[in-house]
């Protein structure tokens, strides 16, 4: 029996490649030495997606959101580079919605990763955006990498965890970064006059373009100085570490994150995960922390094929909130033996 592990992580909790080998535990309870299990933690792009993409193996010291320095972990690998924003430039490092100044905050650190990058020899950089302090359009970063012709050649994939135009990222995003109503209409304002500005000096006009307003606008910065390609992040994550041929010759997929809601079918992993397994007609068991109501994999339809079937294991339903928040690991084994035992 093969089984395919591919969980997100469970914010606050535990780590994507935890959850993973959680699962693996659970099924070889249950199916002892019948079951061989491909751990492959995933991200769709925000905060987790240098973690599944390897993990850092260089450091950086850059400017943080708010213009202290901080170190900042990125990977290189032959001429592929991986940079996650959230890691410069991120909301935490700006020490959550309490401590962050939304309109003073930068992108600048992302983009002296980048730079940094590239000057180590890397010819494709991969930029994980999610988790940000910033909604300053990206205009940060492009300055901090200034003069942009050093990068010419370079390809840059912006992995994408919301499909956000430009000008809405301060309605949308801005409250999560402590943004009053009267700041978000100016950083709204500053999004609509970097339009014009990006439009002028590089030709590219950013407004309709999906995705470019995630972190704050940063995707579209990129696009525009860069001509960076803005791609959804599970998409990116999932070829790089090769899941669609994984589960094609699955018997089960168990996946999962922190908090199952309606986003969780448009883009982010659960959802990637459950259209490829409807693509394959590979059963899918999914174990979440918690969940909106009515949010529950059954009632997702894929938008082609059948739906395969399905599982889900919701922890503070079954465990109760403290055991599920202080003791997840062993919450998330528990519901694996259930799922493998339900679907196999």
């Amino acid at each position: 029996m093969r089984v395919v592990a591919c969980p997100d992580k469970f914010r606050g909790t535990a780590s994507a490649a935890e959850v993973a080998a959680a699962i693996a535990a659970g099924v070889r309870q249950h199916a002892g030495t019948r079951a061989e299990v491909v751990c492959l933690p995933a991200a769709d792009g925000g905060e987790g997606t240098l973690d599944a993409l390897g993990g850092p193996n260089r450091t950086s010291l850059v400017t943080g959101p708010l213009r202290e320095r901080v170190e900042a972990p990125w990977r290189l690998a032959g001429d592929d580079a991986i940079v996650e924003m959230a890691r410069a430039s991120g909301l935490l490092l700006a020490g959550g919605v309490e401590g962050n100044d939304p309109l003073a905050a930068t992108t600048a650190g992302t983009g002296e990763l980048i730079a940094e990058a590239v000057a180590s020899g890397a010819r494709r950089v991969i930029v994980g955006v999610g988790g940000s302090a910033t909604t300053d359009g990206g205009l940060g970063a492009l300055d901090a990498m200034s003069p942009l012709a050093r990068l010419a050649g370079v390809s840059v994939v912006v992995a994408c965890d919301v499909r956000t135009r430009f000008c809405d990222a301060a309605r949308i995003f801005g409250p999560q970064k402590g943004a009053s109503p009267p700041q978000i209409k100016l950083l709204t304002r500053r999004l609509e006059r970097l339009v014009d500005v990006y439009r002028e000096r590089y030709g590219t006009d950013v407004s309709e373009m999906l995705g470019a307003g995630a972190a704050g606008g940063l995707a579209g910065g990129l696009a525009a100085g860069l001509r960076a390609e803005l791609t959804p992040g599970f998409e990116v994550v999932a070829t790089e570490i090769g899941l669609l041929d994984a589960i094609e010759g699955a018997d089960l997929v168990i996946t999962g994150e922190g908090q199952l809601d309606a986003g969780s079918f448009d883009g982010k992993v659960v959802g990637g995960v459950l259209e490829i397994a409807a693509e394959n007609g590979v059963p899918v068991g999914v174990v979440v922390g918690a969940r909106e109501p009515g949010a529950d994999p059954a009632h997702w339809r894929p938008p082609a094929g059948e739906l395969a079937p399905t599982g889900l294991v919701v922890l503070t339903e079954r465990y109760g909130a403290e055991r599920s928040m202080g003791d997840t690991l062993n919450a998330v084994r528990e519901a694996a033996v259930e799922l493998a035992a339900q679907l196999t």
